[in-house]
């Protein structure tokens, strides 16, 4: 009995040994990653260790708070843990997948409302605080403002995405929305060009770099953290609904403007009536960031042993300057179609083919709903038959369409055309979105995810996207053209035609395409370097 007696003892003491260096390396793993406490906590009590008693028992039990409790279903039954088994954070619930998809998109839904809103109200806001005595002079100037918080987006996407890589998706998507919300009460509250004089657009340009430096990383983020949460074969579809949600902002900011000027005279909407929705904007902010707070980290960054440095990020991205250039390619075709179906079409049909606000925003309405369904039926449609033919069936049909049926809605234009071609345009956009979006997010390394996805998708949206509604002016000024915007939409599909050869070359099977490990192993020709991770 004393042989068996001091055999127990030397087990115990082993088993406490181990469980208190299991408990040092679990804290100094947080410490290195900045884990949040909460997390940290969580692993040390499901591991059996208690910092506070600094004492193992032989069962442990589970030393979680009610809230903990509540968060982690399976561990209600009051299943014990053994010493060997280590706590994996698993895949959300699919409960908890819906909660995590609107909490992610909200952000989205405050950047695409105030975008759409600037590019509806652009002659209003021109007046304001670009006042000109040629109006094709003072929506130029609106539009260049536009387009140049967009040239902040590829800024946002290096210093915004290091910073997500390296802290957390949650934590780097709660701050991109603080900057984006700073950015939407400056244009709110800004006073006119009348009233303060050069320093209003001053101002209003300093509020729409803030928009686009937060932008340049909320829709990799965004995308980054989907496709993380999803399901096995299914990460088209849960990034699609990146896109969808901004189409939700574009829908209600339509209805808003539509009741506006339904129910305001059109010199008081001009005046001072446009600034309405924008305050409404402001309203939506602190719901938007309680949703981003529910938001839980996502498993995938968890389980990366080794988080990059700022340093590491921005040297693996460079290193992988191909494999950006070539999404941003393939994402040009999808920010040139959604600006110009959302943000320039009100504009187009006011200003170009002399139709009513309502006509065109009742356009842009219907343009939103079926945007919104379109995006997810791409996504699917791509994890059941792979990336590449969906994007080049869609970039072939705008090369060949985009001008003729442009040239002939111009020719008579009438409501009825206006919703046909702008119907045409939103299923090339859902379906080539929903499709890109996946494609994306696989073709980038790992451990860079959301720093190379975001400048791939910044430098598209920035260089050709939110230019579109200037190329577009521009374009028909210079050409006397008023179908020639259709030009620069070829331009686009051109490009995405050479990406998605590039990418995909040869015939790539639907599975290899949408296996995971896919992106690990880069094609060659890219010319990628995967540090490993």
């Amino acid at each position: 009995m004393d042989v068996v007696a001091e055999r127990s003892v030397k087990v115990r003491l082993l088993r406490d040994w181990l469980l208190a260096e299991h408990a040092r390396q679990t804290l100094k793993t947080c410490a290195t990653v900045r884990q949040s406490p909460k997390i940290c906590q969580k692993d040390e009590a499901l591991s059996g260790w208690s910092v506070v008693s600094m004492m193992a028992d032989s069962r442990p039990e589970l030393q979680l708070g009610w809230r903990e409790v509540f968060r982690n279903r399976p561990f209600q039954t009051g299943r014990k843990l053994t010493v060997s088994q280590t706590f994996i954070p698993h895949a959300p619930t699919v409960k908890s997948r819906i909660g995590a998809i609107l909490s992610a998109t909200s952000g989205n839904f405050l950047e695409q409302f105030d975008f759409f809103l600037f590019g509806f109200y652009a002659s209003a806001i021109g007046k304001a605080f670009f006042p000109s005595e040629s109006e094709t002079a003072s929506l130029l100037n609106t539009f260049g403002v536009f387009w140049l918080g967009a040239l902040m987006r590829p800024v946002g996407a290096i210093v915004l995405g290091a910073y997500i890589d390296k802290i957390g998706r949650r934590q780097g998507l709660i701050v991109t929305l603080s900057i984006m919300a700073i950015g939407t009460v400056i244009i709110a509250f800004c006073p006119s060009y009348e009233t303060i004089g050069i320093a209003a657009p001053v101002i209003v340009l300093l509020g729409r770099l803030l928009q686009g430096f937060s932008a340049g990383v909320e829709v990799g983020g965004v995308s980054v953290y989907l496709s993380e949460i999803a399901t096995p074969g299914k990460r088209g579809f849960y990034t699609s609904f990146q896109s969808s949600s901004q189409q939700v902002a574009i829908f209600v900011a339509a209805i808003v403007g539509y009741v506006l000027n339904e129910s305001m005279p059109v010199e008081t909407v001009a005046a001072w009536g446009w600034r309405i929705p924008f305050f409404l904007g402001c309203l939506i902010i602190p719901l938007i960031f309680f949703l981003r707070r529910t938001l839980e980290e996502t498993p995938e960054f968890l389980a990366m042993k080794k988080h990059p440095t700022a340093r590491e990020v921005f040297a693996s991205a460079l290193a992988n300057w191909r494999i950006v250039i070539l999404g941003m390619m393939m994402a040009i075709l999808t920010t040139t179609t959604f600006y110009f179906v959302t943000v320039y079409t009100p504009t187009f049909g006011k200003n170009v083919l002399k139709l009513s606000s309502q006509d065109a925003l009742l356009v842009t309405l219907l343009v939103a709903v079926t945007n919104f369904i379109w995006n997810p039926i791409g996504g699917a449609v791509s994890d059941r038959i792979g990336r590449k033919p969906v994007l080049l069936a869609i970039a072939g049909l705008a090369l060949v369409t985009a001008y003729p049926a442009l040239h002939w809605l111009v020719s008579s234009p009438t409501f009825g055309k206006m919703l046909v071609v702008a119907m045409m345009f939103s299923f090339y956009f859902g379906i080539y979105s929903g499709t890109m979006l996946g494609a994306l997010v696989e073709i980038v390394p790992k451990h860079v995810r959301t720093t190379c996805f975001s400048l791939a998708f910044a430098l598209a949206a920035a260089l050709f996207g939110t230019f579109t509604p200037l190329a577009s002016t521009w374009l028909i000024g210079r050409t006397n053209d008023k179908a020639s915007p259709g030009f620069w939409l070829m331009f686009a599909a051109v490009l995405g035609i050479i990406a998605a050869l590039t990418v995909y070359p040869g015939t790539a099977k639907p599975s290899r395409v949408a296996k995971p490990s896919r992106p690990e192993r880069p094609n060659s020709v890219l010319g990628v370097q995967a540090t490993p991770h």
